[in-house]
């Protein structure tokens, strides 16, 4: 019997330097994606408002409008959607001010396809699961808070506010195991897609983080708590 074939992933490949986006675009349509091109920012954007993409990878040195800049305004609309960076810039701040502004994933140039490929595959394998409501449902209650992990707006303690992707995914994450310790490897691993043991004290100022959206008392936390040498708790 004939198995329904899955639908491609739509990418926008946004690359100023027509060599190598020729040949991104090349293999990543031997993998099976639908790859549109773009060379500047201005017209990154006005193909994001004409078709639905899956994921977008994104230069940060283009003409007419900078990478972050693109990035920055996505953030204002579509706070959800993935976002993968490549730069030529390679210093820690660099790499930290992309994902401070909304990036799912950071690869620096020059960059081994198969690298590209794997960072790619692991961010769509993680929007699908993103987009898998927690128990039926979009909306998360607890206490007097909510989550829509549907739009990503959220109420805190001190009032409603909308969730980056990465504060999305975390919080999402640590729900669905309620009650239960998450280590830092797991977050790295689920979130980021990093290998297990990096070093990084990315998902110790994420957590820090969400305490101020959903603690009362950040410094004293209840729901989003500290389990010593396992990880992180959420109890609703």
């Amino acid at each position: 019997m004939k198995t329904q074939e899955t639908k491609a992933k739509k990418i926008l490949l946004v690359e100023d330097e027509k060599h190598l986006a020729k040949g991104l675009k090349f293999n990543l349509e031997r993998e099976g994606y639908e790859v549109s091109l773009a060379e500047d920012g201005v017209t990154a954007l006005q193909r994001l408002n004409e078709i639905d993409f899956d994921l977008l990878i994104l230069d940060l040195m283009l003409p007419k409008m900078g990478g972050l800049e693109v990035a920055r305004k996505i953030r204002d609309t579509h706070a959800r959607f993935p976002i993968l960076i490549l730069t030529a810039k390679s210093t820690e701040s660099d790499r930290e001010l992309g994902l401070e502004t909304g990036a799912d994933d950071y690869l620096t140039k020059p960059f081994h396809l198969p690298e590209l490929l794997l960072r790619v595959k692991g961010i769509l394998r993680r929007w699908e699961w993103y987009k898998t409501p927690l128990h039926d449902q979009e909306v998360f209650r607890f206490g007097k808070m909510w989550i829509n992990f549907a739009t990503g707006k959220a109420k805190g303690a001190s009032g409603e506010l909308l969730l980056t992707n990465k504060e999305a995914l975390i919080m999402k994450l640590l729900i669905s195991k309620k009650g239960e310790a998450v280590s830092r490897d797991e977050l790295l691993e689920k979130v980021w897609g990093y290998e297990p043991g990096t070093e990084t004290r990315t998902v110790d100022n994420f957590i820090a983080r969400l305490r101020k959206y959903f603690e009362k008392k950040p410094q004293k936390p209840e729901r989003i708590v500290t389990v010593r040498e396992k990880g992180y708790q959420f109890n609703p």
